[in-house]
This record gives C-alpha cells, sequence and structure tokens, in this order.
C-alpha cells in the first residue's frame, strides 16, 4: 500500500488508547487469548500437515492398521480445532464489542464536550456525516483491524512454521526435469515466495483503486441516508409546499451518485476477482506440477506428495495474505481515513475554542454581563456587529432589536460560549446558570417528561411541579401525556413547543433566560400573558429577548438597537436605553 508506514501510525493512534485504558486489562486478556487460539491453530494445521504424509502413505501400501489410527488421530485434532475456532469467533467478537464501546463513548464524549460538535459546523465539518463515523466506522475498524492484524500474525506464524518443512522436501525430493535431478535448496520455498510475490504485486496493481472508491461510497451513501432524514424530519413543510416531486428529483440525484460509484467499484472488483481466482484456483495444481516429477520418478511416496501439496498451500497462502484479503484491506484503509479525519475534525474544533484570537469568556463580576472590546466575525473572518460596551445589568430586562442578519442571535451565541469567532471579551458573574431558548426549541426523543426537564436527567422535577407549569403556559392538556414517548419537535405545533420551552425555563429558573424570538409564533395576546408569567414567576430572573413586535416595548426595561455601522452592525448611539 502507498504511504504504509504513516498508514499504519495512524492506525496505532487510533487503537492504542483502548488499551491503556480503563477496560485494558479485559482488553489485552482477550486479545491474547485470541493470538494464543490462533497459533495454537497453526500448531495444529503444521500436525495435519505431518498426518497427510502418514495416512497417504498407509493408503498407498494398504496398511489397514496405520489407516484406522491415522483417521482416529485426525478425529481428535479435528476436535481440537473446532473448539479453538468456536472459541476464537466468540471471544474475538467480545473483544470486538467491549473495543468498540470504549471507542464510541470515546468520540461522542470528545464530540459533544463543550459545543465541540457545533464549532465543527462552524469550520465546515470536514468530518462529514459524524453519526457515520461513531456507527459504521468504528464498527468496521475494530472488525477490520481485528481480523487483519490476527490474519498477518498467523501468516507470519505460518511461514515459519512450514518453510523449514517445505525446505526438507524440498531436498528430500529434489527438482526433476527430463530424466535429471536438479538439486536447489529449498526450490519449493523458492516457488511459493516468486508465485506469491508476482500475485500480491498484480493484485496491488489492478485493486489499488479500490480504497478510493470505497471511501467516496460510505460519503455518498451517508449523503443520501442524510437527505432522507431531512426529508422525514421536514414532511409537513414539503407537503404544504407540494415539493415532494422536488424533493424525488434531489434524492435521486444524490442516490444517482451511489449507483454511478457502486458500477465503478462492481468493475474494479471484477477485475480483482477475475485476476484473484485465477490465481487461487493455479495454486492448487502448482505444487503438484513442480514434485509430480519425482514422485512419477519414485523419489518420494504419495504421502510426501500429498505433505509437500499441504505445506506448499499453507506457505503460499501465507505468503498470498494480502491478495486473500485484498478488498478487506482497501475498505479498512477508506475507514482509517474516515476516522482520522474525523479525529482531525474534533481536535480543529476544540483548538477554535483555545486560541489567542477568539472571544474569551471569563467569569466574575457582580451579577452583570459585561462585554468589552467585543467585535463579532463571521467563520470567513467577515466583520459582523460590534458590542464593546454592553453590560447587562442583573434583575434587568432588555429587549434587542435590529434588522435580520444583524447579528443578534450570533450575540447570544458568543455569550453562551460557543462562537469563537471574534475579539474581545464576556465576562458572566461566577457560576451563573443561563438558559437560551431559540425560536424553535429542542426536544429529544422520548418521554413528555424527559423533553421538558432536558437538559436535567429526567424526575429532577415533580409530576406537580411540571402540571403547574405546563398550565401555567396553557398547556394543562399535556400533563396526563408524561409518561409518553414521542418525537415532540414533530407531533407539536411551533406555538406549542414555543410554550413547552417556556415551561422548561419555569422549571429550571435560570438566573439569565436569553429568548431568541422564543414566543414569536404566537398571538400577541398570548405572547404578552406568558411575558406577564414570567415577570411574575422569574422575580430574579435577568431576561433578555430578541423580538421584532414593538408590543414587546411594554415588557422590558431596555431596549438595545443594532444598526448597520460601516462594514459591519454595532450598538446604535442615543437609542441603546428605552423608557421603562
Amino acid at each position: 500500500m502507498n504511504n504504509i508506514r504513516p498508514k499504519l501510525t495512524t492506525v496505532w493512534r487510533i487503537a492504542a488508547p483502548y488499551f491503556r485504558s480503563e477496560d485494558k486489562w479485559a482488553g489485552r486478556g482477550l486479545l491474547a487469548a485470541v493470538i494464543a487460539i490462533e497459533l495454537a491453530i497453526v500448531g495444529i494445521n503444521v500436525l495435519i500437515n505431518q498426518w497427510n504424509a502418514r495416512f497417504y502413505n498407509a493408503l498407498q501400501e494398504r496398511n489397514w492398521d496405520n489407516f484406522v489410527s491415522e483417521i482416529i488421530y485426525f478425529s481428535v485434532l479435528a476436535t481440537v480445532f473446532i473448539v479453538l475456532a468456536v472459541y476464537q469467533l466468540y471471544l474475538n467478537q467480545w473483544l470486538q464489542i467491549r473495543w468498540r464501546r470504549w471507542m464510541t463513548a470515546q468520540y461522542l464524549s470528545d464530540w459533544l464536550h463543550q459545543a465541540n460538535h457545533y464549532r465543527m459546523q462552524l469550520q465546515g465539518d470536514a468530518a462529514d456525516n459524524p453519526d457515520q463515523r461513531m456507527t459504521d466506522d468504528v464498527k468496521l475498524f475494530v472488525d477490520r483491524t481485528l481480523n487483519i492484524g490476527v490474519g498477518l500474525l498467523s501468516s507470519i506464524v505460518t511461514i515459519a512454521s512450514f518453510v523449514t518443512i517445505l525446505w526438507g522436501l524440498s531436498n528430500a525430493a529434489p527438482l526433476h526435469m527430463f530424466g535429471q535431478d536438479y538439486p536447489i535448496p529449498g526450490y519449493l520455498v523458492w516457488g511459493a515466495l516468486i508465485y506469491s510475490i508476482l500475485g500480491t504485486i498484480l493484485t496491488h496493481l489492478i485493486g489499488w483503486p479500490l480504497v478510493g472508491i470505497d471511501f467516496r461510497q460510505q460519503q455518498y451513501e451517508a449523503d443520501f441516508r442524510f437527505n432522507l432524514v431531512r426529508v422525514r424530519e421536514n414532511s409537513e413543510q414539503i407537503a404544504l409546499l407540494d415539493g415532494e416531486q422536488a424533493e424525488r428529483e434531489r434524492l435521486m440525484v444524490r442516490f444517482g451518485r451511489v449507483v454511478e460509484n457502486w458500477l465503478a467499484i462492481m468493475n474494479r472488483t471484477k477485475k480483482i476477482t477475475a485476476f484473484t481466482a485465477s490465481y487461487n484456483q493455479a495454486s492448487v495444481i502448482f505444487p503438484y506440477v513442480l514434485v509430480a516429477p519425482a514422485y512419477f520418478a519414485e523419489k518420494i511416496q504419495l504421502g510426501g506428495m500429498m505433505q509437500t501439496a499441504s505445506a506448499f498451500s499453507n506457505v503460499q497462502g501465507a505468503l498470498s495474505f494480502f491478495i486473500t484479503i485484498y478488498r478487506q484491506l482497501a475498505e479498512w484503509q477508506a475507514v482509517v481515513n474516515r476516522l482520522d479525519g474525523f479525529e482531525a475534525g474534533i481536535v480543529a474544533a476544540r483548538e477554535l475554542a483555545t486560541r489567542d484570537d477568539r472571544i474569551h469568556v471569563t467569569e466574575g463580576g457582580d451579577g452583570t454581563i459585561d462585554l468589552k472590546g467585543l467585535a463579532l466575525r463571521l467563520p470567513n473572518g467577515t466583520p459582523l456587529v460590534n458590542a464593546s460596551g454592553l453590560s447587562l445589568r442583573k434583575g434587568e430586562r432588555t429587549l434587542m432589536t435590529g434588522p435580520s442578519g444583524s447579528g443578534k442571535s450570533t450575540l447570544f451565541r458568543a455569550i453562551a460560549g460557543i462562537w469563537p469567532f471574534g475579539t474581545g471579551s464576556i465576562t458572566i458573574p461566577a457560576g451563573a446558570t443561563m438558559m437560551m431558548l431559540p425560536q424553535r426549541p429542542y426536544f429529544p426523543t422520548g418521554s413528555l417528561r424527559g423533553a421538558i426537564e432536558y437538559p436535567a436527567k429526567e424526575g429532577t422535577f415533580t409530576d406537580v411541579q411540571i402540571a403547574d407549569a405546563l398550565a401555567s403556559v396553557g398547556l394543562p392538556k399535556l400533563a396526563p401525556q408524561l409518561d409518553e414517548h414521542g418525537h415532540w419537535n414533530r407531533t407539536l405545533s411551533l406555538g406549542e413547543q414555543q410554550r413547552l420551552g417556556l415551561t422548561r425555563a419555569l422549571l429550571h429558573a435560570p438566573q439569565y433566560l436569553f429568548l431568541d424570538e422564543a414566543t414569536a409564533s404566537l398571538d400577541e395576546p398570548s405572547e404578552a400573558a406568558l411575558y406577564q408569567l414570567l415577570e411574575k414567576k422569574l422575580l430574579t430572573t435577568t431576561i433578555v429577548s430578541i423580538g421584532h413586535r414593538s408590543t414587546l416595548d411594554a415588557f422590558h426595561q431596555r431596549n438595545i438597537v443594532l444598526a448597520r455601522d460601516g462594514d459591519r452592525f454595532a450598538l446604535q448611539k442615543g437609542k441603546s436605553v428605552a423608557a421603562s
């Protein structure tokens, strides 16, 4: 393979942490057991090879007693082989699921650590489809790494075990051609070596494009699957817009890429299969071609010829390891590339939150959120909004207005600590609790109780507390459904979702509540009633709202206006404070 050393370094970097983790002893023990069984199986193959000579000699000599004893001997070997094969598979699968569980937990932790998943999207998400990385790719990596690694070790041990046997048989049955013996030391070994090297080179020349094709296939499959999920999640809007035909065409374009790339895999696989099938069939007869002249010249017995063929087959098979697993190897290399890209994406997103030229969020102060020298940028570096000097005072209700695209929501993200692009600092009161409610709140799939209490653990609040909060926001009908499971972002209207989001705020009672058009889908009387409810229930909560309705002024003590200022938006002078 190209650049094999860097690739093995990458594999080691991905694989090694598990065997140094808290589960290391179980992992190392299972791996050692799998390897020990594999070595034992190689040992049994050596014994079967020796059995070949005795068994076929017994047949040639018509020796009944030896024939029966060799049958019994083979039966014992076969029983041991079956037991070892069964437990090797069992222990291998046990190791796979433990290893996969640890890698999945580790990737989930890194991906979801302090909004890292969000920053990965902000930087273009070079590691596309993280769901595929943590499901299919982790599973394939563990499976292929174990199978290829154990298979390679088995091949090396097999070569070491059978080369000695084959070398001795080469001396016992010298190359015989045209009535003459040619005493070439270890000619059977050299024959197997040359045959395997030529086969490996030709296989690689034919099959190396499979690596890139397999990589693209996984991308196209994941892209098609992702867009199917998008259609399912937005089915109502698609139906209202009569967009089925447009979605069908878009999906078929993506599936067309899947089909086109699959045809490329088919063509390349056809070529490599044609060669490897020819190679494997020829390898069956090749050792007989080499040793048959010596047998017919009565240099060796039938048992010797069969033992030679068996030993040659084992050596040639071990030397041809990369030929037999080439397709798996190509798939494995593509998987390694994808996991490497995913890890690189995680690291790059983590660095966004630690580099010097970022927005610094610190704790301190006396209950006021202070923005000093704050200038937000888009990920491409374009200036967005200058909010330097803004202070959000404890207990004060502030309304933020401005044209769409002026950076109001992005300013909320910066205060929450998830928007790194920009300069300046934001000081948050130490230990302050904050909650951000967007226009479309998120509710995890599961019980209604868990959706309302999120991100707290289910059961944090009593049924009475939740029922009271639901009644307060105008959703008493949902109180009997707390233990029902569903996809609440799909089954509830946007207005109901916004009321449910405010239910969450009432229960958690954060010290700072940021409402990003969180009541925009409600009529003005309902919106007014809910703001009055927040004022009554959350007496000590600092509320900061983004909205466009003038009716919201009555429920806030300040009005912060963002207006165009050259190439960016900024706090408009003289209009930062409104009458309470």
